[in-house]
């Protein structure tokens, strides 16, 4: 929209800078989901491999934010641990029975982080990456 002051005419490009900004917000978050998402890849203990490979991310640019995790039922006690070794679990042992018939037992299992530390341990990754967006975006 353009402004005539005087014989002096201003354009105001302010939707323009801010619909830019936003793009550049958005593709920081790209940026940085994907890394995190292989950071915590190259963190998550392998047995079968579907841990790993259900890892992954999702921009939420209404909220400015991306989100990294699984879907697999089971990651939430391979992050936190189980039993004795999680905030709050179950202090005492247990036995289970698997598919097989075969009986366990079990006082829990230690946490094996990899989203936690995928994030928290590279904060300065993260902010270069919006750096550079928001400079070059």
């Amino acid at each position: 929209m353009a402004k005539d002051l005087g014989g002096v005419v201003f354009n105001d490009y302010s939707a323009d800078v801010l619909e830019a900004m936003h793009d550049a917000v958005v593709q920081a978050l790209e940026r940085c989901g994907e890394q995190a998402e292989g950071y915590a890849k190259d963190l998550a203990p392998v047995d079968t491999g579907n841990l790993r490979n259900s890892i992954t991310h999702q921009v939420d640019d209404g909220e400015s934010a991306v989100y990294i995790g699984s879907n697999v039922e089971y990651a939430t006690y391979v992050e936190l641990g189980t039993g004795k070794y999680a905030e709050g679990g179950r202090p005492t042992p247990w036995v289970y029975q698997d598919a097989e018939g075969n009986w366990h037992w079990t006082a829990g299992n230690p946490a094996q982080p990899f989203l936690k530390p995928a994030v928290a341990d590279h904060a300065q990754t993260y902010r270069n990456i919006i750096e550079d967006e928001m400079k070059n975006g």
